[in-house]
């Protein structure tokens, strides 16, 4: 099994960073983190905190970026243009690119600019974090979820699992990586959407009416993955309800942030997805298609000056 010696990552939200901070204490200054030049300006003077503590992460602008064994995306699916062009020099012939990207794109996205035998599988579960500029209040780090697209334990995946086992970032390996990924976009979908529309911390989904909304808007994913072959079912919704109101009930999702920070949100690659495989499959969406336009209008009018 080979060793992860050098790894970079780009995408310095709130994912990134607390990514980063633990993979620190292993790699140390091989640890590579990708930015532009006026963020690494930014960054070097004003500094990211993570529970108040200052981080001090080794800053790299993509022509300073050598070939390293591991890159992991940590931005949003708006930037993943960018961050794959941002990497593009620290891509080697036995680089592993993993994307912890929301939605089920961004690995196809991967695969077609650097090859399939370099894309793992992955996403993050379980961070609850809130960014403000460059403030990071955690409660909870994440665990990454990641696997090949086969499923099978290779020894670039047991890589990887010694790097976090080292550092302390959880993870967990599933049988079915694909799967587990719906299963997140399922949540995404429901929860980050209704979140940001209504404004709404984890806690409001107590309510009768919200949960009402769940119901309409996971069933219509259910339908669409079940289309695509995958086996999403009723009850995975409700675990994903019971999740959500374990969670601090003040607590607020990344797009609800996005929302109130008036950033454009990854609703097109929410709903806007839903809707898209549901021509595909010729099922009907309303509910998705009425809060992605939702959503779409409510970005589309702050646009008025």
């Amino acid at each position: 099994m080979k060793e992860i010696k050098t790894a970079a990552l780009v995408g310095l939200g709130a994912v990134g960073a607390v990514v980063a901070q633990q993979l620190q204490t292993v790699l140390g200054e091989n640890l590579f983190c990708v930015v532009d030049q006026e963020r690494k300006t930014r960054y070097q003077k004003d500094g990211i905190f993570i529970n108040g503590e200052k981080q001090n992460f080794n800053y790299v602008t993509p022509d300073q970026l050598k070939p390293v064994d591991l890159i992991i995306i940590a931005t949003k699916n708006l930037q993943l243009t960018q961050a794959m062009d941002e990497i593009q020099t620290g891509v080697g012939s036995e680089t592993m690119i993993l994307s912890l990207l929301n939605g089920i794109q961004s690995e196809t996205d991967i695969a077609q600019r650097f090859g399939q035998e370099k894309t793992l599988y992955g996403f993050i579960i379980d961070l609850q974090c809130i960014n403000l500029s460059g403030k990071i209040d955690c409660m909870g780090k994440g665990t990454i979820v990641f696997g090949e697209k086969s499923n099978q334990l290779t020894d670039r995946i047991k890589a990887i699992q010694n790097l976090f086992e080292k550092s302390g970032q959880k993870y967990r390996i599933p049988q079915d990586i694909q799967l587990d990924m719906w299963k997140k976009y399922l949540i995404n979908v429901t929860f980050n959407s209704l979140g940001a529309i209504t404004r709404s911390t984890y806690g409001g989904f107590k309510f009768d009416c919200m949960k009402s909304l769940v119901h309409k808007i996971g069933t219509e994913v259910i339908q669409i993955a079940n289309a695509e072959g995958i086996p999403l079912t009723n009850q995975m919704l409700e675990d994903d309800l019971k999740m959500t109101l374990s969670y601090n009930p003040l607590g607020k999702c990344s797009m609800l942030q996005d929302t109130e920070a008036e950033r454009k949100t990854e609703n097109d690659f929410f709903c806007g997805t839903v809707v898209n495989l549901g021509s595909k499959h010729n099922i009907p969406t309303p509910y998705c298609q009425f809060l992605w336009e939702l959503l779409k209008g409510t970005e589309e009018v702050r646009t008025i000056k």
